[in-house]
């Protein structure tokens, strides 16, 4: 199992997955929005997406866990 976090502070601006999606490493799986800039939020794993512990809007933190893979 994987855990995808956030590699910097800011707000969700979109979920691109839904749980028990497939997803492939390198595949943008949430975009975060810092400084008002567009980040994408990339998949490090391949897998199942377990579970998306965010939603459109929420704030995180570095290192705030995002969604889960497995």
């Amino acid at each position: 199992m994987a855990e995808i976090q956030a590699n910097m502070a800011g707000t969700i601006a979109e979920v691109l997955v839904s749980e028990n999606d497939s997803v492939q490493p390198g595949q943008d799986v949430i975009i975060l929005e810092s400084m008002k800039m567009h980040i994408p939020i990339q998949s490090s794993h391949d897998g199942k997406v377990k579970e998306i512990k965010v939603k459109s809007g929420d704030f995180v933190n570095t290192g705030h866990v995002l969604l889960v893979v497995e």
